[in-house]
């Protein structure tokens, strides 16, 4: 079911979210990760560079980590992920054909769902993992907490808002199987 990200969160409870500049900074975020015992990276499609920086990423480091791209948002940036053999794809929301292209290419995926409607429409899709983006603005473990109780099964990865004050609790909830924050490199 959605390729296999089940698999992949649950291994990595903690996914940095990570927005890369330039090649200068490719080795000192692999350093700071590796030092943190974390093996998976989300690099997010938000600057000029971060398409190059995910194939040097996957190219330098991608045998010891699982290397994802968030904030895909198109059909194209799927074909893009498929070209360059990514591990796992990241969308802060779906639509149909975004899904389909998703789940036709073989790559793990986990897309964004905030309001109860939102999930309702991804389960009839099929869809039992979802991102919760951004979390501090939609209720956070509250949330959570809520979402437990009506969407038995489901699973969520929150992200924006989580940090190293609140994670454990965000993990401490049966419904969230990993957290993704950008954290981490501050450490």
């Amino acid at each position: 079911m959605q390729n296999n990200i089940g698999e992949i969160l649950a291994k990595n409870s903690i996914i940095p979210v990570v927005t890369i500049q330039s090649e200068e900074e490719l080795n000192s975020i692999y350093d700071k990760l590796k030092a943190q015992n974390i093996q998976c990276i989300e690099i997010t499609l938000r600057t000029p560079y971060a398409w190059e920086a995910i194939a040097e990423y996957k190219n330098r480091f991608g045998k010891e980590f699982s290397v994802g791209v968030g904030t895909i948002t198109s059909v194209e940036q799927v074909v893009k992920c498929q070209k360059l053999g990514v591990d796992f794809m990241v969308s802060p929301g779906y639509s149909v054909e975004l899904i389909s292209a998703m789940k036709e290419s073989n790559i793990a995926f986990l897309p964004g769902a905030v309001t109860p409607g939102e999930i309702i429409k991804g389960m009839e899709l099929g869809l039992s993992f979802f991102k919760f983006f951004p979390a501090n603005l939609f209720g956070g473990i509250e949330a959570m907490k809520a979402y437990g109780s009506v969407f038995k099964g489901i699973k969520f990865c929150p992200t924006g808002g989580v940090n190293e004050h609140n994670v454990q609790d965000f993990l401490a909830l049966e419904n969230v199987v990993s957290v993704g924050g950008t954290w981490l490199l501050n450490k």
